[in-house]
């Protein structure tokens, strides 16, 4: 997958950026070698190998240490929502912002 100039121009306006033509060129030249790195790695044969939940499991034995999945502190939505401006079955409303 490869960038067109008009591809970061329009990267570019979403990040509410301003790139001069040197930097857009430069831009388009890392985000295309991004994308040729990532498309090395979708390459790679990588059926048989298991997931790693960590890269220090491929070099010993790693036990998760997980707690257990329990509430531990009390519900105070209502006093964590006092100072919210709008609020509406228990739920922060927020101006649309997205048209």
């Amino acid at each position: 997958m490869a960038l067109s100039p008009e591809d970061v121009d329009r990267i570019a306006h979403l990040a509410r950026l301003e790139l001069s033509s040197a930097e857009q060129q430069a831009m388009l030249t890392q985000l295309n070698g991004f994308f040729d790195i990532v498309a090395q790695m979708g390459a790679v044969d990588t059926s048989g190998v298991e997931p790693l939940f960590t890269p220090l499991s491929a070099a010993m034995d790693v036990h998760l240490r997980l707690r257990e999945d329990a509430v531990t502190e009390p519900n105070q939505r209502e006093a964590n929502q006092r100072s919210a401006p709008a609020v509406e079955n228990g739920l922060f409303l927020v101006p649309k912002v997205i048209e």
